[in-house]
């Protein structure tokens, strides 16, 4: 296979993990006619993925793994969707006073888009989000400290919780692994969802940042509660009939 084959087998798979995170996943048939390959070639493609703990297997295709996945392998799924998310979400970043970043490939996003401040204390578990923040003009940038988790990059464990759940925060950015409209979000595991749970009680304004493949999927921990935010922003225009569900308790969806 030459490099121009390589490279449509690389952007096939990226494709593949995204649509594996629709509530509906993907189905081989359909994605072999969508690509115009064969369903072994997918089937061999599912196969690799599933090794790489991208994506689950089920019955003729694929729903996303519900387990912590890589950052850098998070950080190029639905990469546009985030960069629209980040872009929205950084109008509500304040010039001065105290936010919380979660540790998310979305949020992290949004942090390389904050620019110089006047005086903003910035509270993360997130490694990566600390290394982008800690030197630009005006920002503060704290980590939260605890017992890092290695595949995700996030700092987890009571010493995290603790030391978030000691601050008040103006507003927190957080994401989700799943939201559903009445039960909320959930998380890979207990241990992500509990730093989110920690900031969350402590701050005036909880900012949620999910893309569509999120909504009405449910993961393994359940997380914050429907009332716990009050603004959602996805990708999408906050028009679209799939956010119906969240404009019913009058949050603001951007």
């Amino acid at each position: 296979m030459g490099l121009t084959g390589n490279l449509d087998a690389q952007r096939r798979r990226e494709e593949l993990v995204e649509l594996a995170g629709a509530p509906e996943g993907v189905m081989i048939e359909a994605a072999a006619e969508r690509f115009g390959v064969s369903s072994m070639t997918i089937r061999r493609d599912l196969l690799e993925l599933e090794a790489e703990g991208l994506i689950r297997r089920v019955r003729g295709g694929a729903t996303a793994s519900p387990r912590a996945r890589p950052f850098d392998a998070r950080r190029a799924i639905r990469a546009s969707a985030k960069r629209a998310i980040a872009e929205k979400a950084l109008r509500l970043v304040p010039h001065s006073g105290t936010i919380a970043l979660d540790a998310s490939t979305t949020i992290s996003m949004l942090a390389s888009m904050i620019g110089p401040r006047g005086g903003l204390a910035v509270y993360t578990n997130s490694v990566e989000t600390f290394q982008i923040l800690h030197r630009v003009d005006g920002v503060s940038a704290v980590l939260s400290g605890g017992s890092a988790e290695p595949t995700t990059g996030s700092f987890v464990g009571p010493i995290a919780r603790r030391s978030l759940g000691s601050i008040y925060f103006d507003v927190f950015f957080a994401s989700a692994d799943g939201l559903d409209a009445e039960d909320g979000t959930s998380e890979v595991s207990p241990e992500e969802a509990e730093p989110k749970l920690a900031m969350a009680a402590n701050a005036t304004t909880v900012v949620l940042c999910a893309d569509s493949s999120k909504l009405g999927r449910r993961s393994v921990a359940r997380a914050l509660e429907s009332a716990d935010y009050s603004v959602l922003i996805t990708e999408l225009d906050p028009d679209d009939e799939a956010l119906a569900p969240f404009r019913r308790s009058g949050r603001q969806i951007l």
